[in-house]
C-alpha cells in the first residue's frame, strides 16, 4: 500500500474574499505542489479544498494517506467524529456541505488519517503550503461555485 503525506493550507483575504489553497503531496522521494486561487470564498472552504484536491490527485487507489493540516475545522471534523453526525442529520445546518461530501468521496479509495499541527510555527511544509495559498489568493483565477453568501461574516 503506497504511503502518502499530504500537507495542506488555505487562505482568504477578507474572509470572505479572494482565497487560495496550497498542498504538498509526498510519497517517498516524489513530491508535487498544488495551488489555486478563487475570486470569492472563505478560509475554511480553502482549507477543505486543499485536502480534496490533494486526495483527488492520487492516481493509485488504496493509498495510506496522512493529512497534515493546521485547520482544526478539518481535522476535528474527523478526529471528533463531527462528520458522522452531520451525515446522520443529512447535512442540515452544516456549512460547506458540497465540499464535505466531495471530501468524503475523495477519501473512499484510501485509508486517510488526519494530524493537526500549529500553523505559523516554522513547520517547513506548512509554511510552504501557506505561501502557496497566500500567493494563489493574491492571483485568483477561478470561481468557487459552491460558496454561499449566507456564509458571509462567519468565515465558514
Amino acid at each position: 500500500m503506497p504511503r502518502v503525506e499530504l500537507y495542506t493550507d488555505g487562505a482568504a483575504k477578507g474572509n470572505p474574499g479572494p482565497g487560495g489553497y496550497g498542498a504538498i503531496l509526498r510519497s517517498g522521494s516524489r513530491e508535487k505542489e498544488l495551488s489555486a486561487g478563487f475570486y470569492h470564498t472563505t478560509n475554511n472552504r480553502m482549507e477543505l479544498l486543499a485536502v480534496i484536491v490533494g486526495l483527488e490527485e492520487l492516481k493509485v487507489p488504496g493509498c495510506e494517506v496522512l493529512v497534515v493540516s493546521d485547520s482544526k475545522y478539518v481535522v476535528d471534523a474527523f478526529e471528533k467524529r463531527w462528520v458522522e453526525g452531520w451525515k446522520r442529520k443529512r447535512w442540515e445546518k452544516v456549512k460547506n456541505p458540497d465540499l464535505w461530501k466531495r471530501l468524503l468521496k475523495a477519501m473512499e479509495p484510501h485509508q486517510v488519517k488526519f494530524q493537526w499541527i500549529k500553523g505559523h510555527n516554522e513547520h517547513p511544509e506548512n509554511e510552504r503550503c501557506d505561501r502557496l495559498a497566500v500567493a494563489a489568493a493574491h492571483a485568483p483565477s477561478e470561481q468557487d461555485h459552491g460558496y454561499q453568501p449566507s456564509d458571509m461574516g462567519l468565515g465558514l
